[in-house]
């Protein structure tokens, strides 16, 4: 199998030349992609596919449940080397529907070392409980908890001083939050986007998975322990 992929590699990078002679030669001189892609690490997610983009065009973190987590030092790396050196404009935040990490989160099992990473999907879970708990439906329950999570980690992003400091520079650089299905291959916008201090107030998208009104603090203790 390892020699397959060896051989699949030799035939694109023929096809690359065939279709472009510049193609290699002009993307290793430097990259300077507009987007950076913080996504989960799910296969079944190609960000330069679903996107439509080349190599060289998607600057691209990865990650169990697409979490910005600001004491990760990998993302931090991966943020500040975006935002100050390639300059980029958007940071898109997206996750999946039926995302394993986010249903781990709340699945009152253990899973191991994950358990702590997944500790702001939980939070996330709490932030929306009120909404969360009215979704009888435990798959639509778990496609709106997917999409509270990305809404939550494209708040962290706006935090975060690497940000926050680009932003005191003037530096045009905006947040997206989006999900992607997997059943279809379509990308959602969630409607969360900021870009400047003042788009922190109204980061939470007024709709989850087509429940209208906007998420209230959890009055129960939140939905660990009581999620199907």
């Amino acid at each position: 199998m390892i020699e397959t992929l060896l051989r699949n590699n030799e035939e694109w990078a023929a096809s690359k030349i065939a279709e472009d002679s510049d193609f290699f030669s002009r993307i290793a001189g430097q990259q300077s992609p507009e987007y950076l892609w913080i996504g989960c690490s799910d296969s079944r997610v190609p960000a330069n596919e679903v996107l439509g983009l080349k190599p060289g065009d998607l600057f691209v973190h990865l990650n169990v449940a697409n979490i910005a987590c600001p004491s990760d030092t990998n993302f931090l790396a991966v943020l500040q080397y975006a935002v100050e050196t390639l300059k980029v404009r958007h940071i898109i935040v997206c996750g999946h529907y039926g995302c394993g990490g986010v249903a781990a989160a709340v699945d009152d099992c253990r899973h191991g070392l994950v358990d702590h990473w997944l500790q702001p999907v939980r939070d996330a879970a709490d932030e929306f409980a009120d909404h969360l708990l009215r979704i009888r439906d435990e798959d639509r329950r778990l496609d709106a908890l997917c999409e509270a999570n990305v809404a939550s980690q494209v708040c962290s992003v706006a935090c975060n001083p690497i940000v926050q400091d680009a932003w005191r520079r003037h530096q045009s650089l905006t947040v997206h939050g989006w999900i992607y299905s997997l059943e279809d291959g379509l990308l959602h916008d969630l409607d969360c986007s900021i870009s400047s201090f003042t788009g922190l107030s109204s980061a939470f998208p007024a709709k989850l998975s087509g429940q209208i009104g906007a998420p209230m603090k959890a009055r129960n203790g939140g939905v660990r322990g009581t999620w199907p």
